[in-house]
């Protein structure tokens, strides 16, 4: 029997994989959410495939996203990432993800990160119903409000969009569509049925 899965993912072996296993999963870790964060704001006007495509090679170069190596980069190692052909070379995104790991040592210096960012949705994932991709929003007042707290913290490429992306990737919002079926099995984990995933 083929499963039904949303629209979006295609049929390419690591949009599928994401799919399956890791979009929409409530995500608390503090190192991966500074992760999902960078790459989010990386995505900013590309496609999420392009981000995936590139990941393990960006997890290298940013020292798998540990913020306290990152803040330490300077001059010199941002013109190697920008030499970099394996990563996203953009000098605006790239000094976003060294600013922000600043930001986020601030921030995890007065709370924790998932305590922050669950807060949003009032610490449960919020269970969306939709039928269609139509449907799924790009933003809401929530990004907007994440959106807005994280820049008046000095984040930068953290507008209501990337947020909601960011969101979605992190279980914040379960977006799968009610036909999808890893609708249910999110659901599943929201409602603390299924902790395996």
């Amino acid at each position: 029997m083929v499963k039904e899965r949303c629209g979006w993912c295609g049929e390419d072996g690591i949009y599928v994989d994401y799919h399956d296993h890791e979009w929409g999963v409530p995500l608390r870790d503090a190192n991966k959410l500074f992760e999902l964060l960078s790459l989010e704001g990386m995505q900013a006007g590309l496609s999420w495939f392009t981000v995936l495509k590139k990941r393990d090679r960006l997890r290298k170069v940013f020292d798998a996203f540990d913020p306290e190596r990152v803040r330490r980069y300077g001059a010199s190692r941002i013109q190697q990432l920008m030499q970099d052909a394996g990563i996203i070379r953009h000098r605006g995104k790239i000094e976003a993800v060294i600013n922000n790991a600043h930001c986020y040592l601030e921030l995890s210096a007065q709370q924790a990160p998932a305590e922050f960012f669950w807060s949003f949705v009032e610490h449960e994932p919020r269970l969306n119903r939709w039928e269609t991709a139509h449907q799924v929003p790009a933003f809401s007042e929530t990004s907007e409000a994440m959106s807005n707290a994280l820049k008046a913290r000095g984040f930068r490429f953290v507008g209501p969009r990337i947020c909601y992306a960011f969101m979605q990737s992190a279980g914040l919002v379960n977006d799968h569509l009610t036909s999808c079926f890893r609708y249910q099995e999110c659901a599943s984990i929201i409602s603390g049925t299924d902790t395996a995933l």
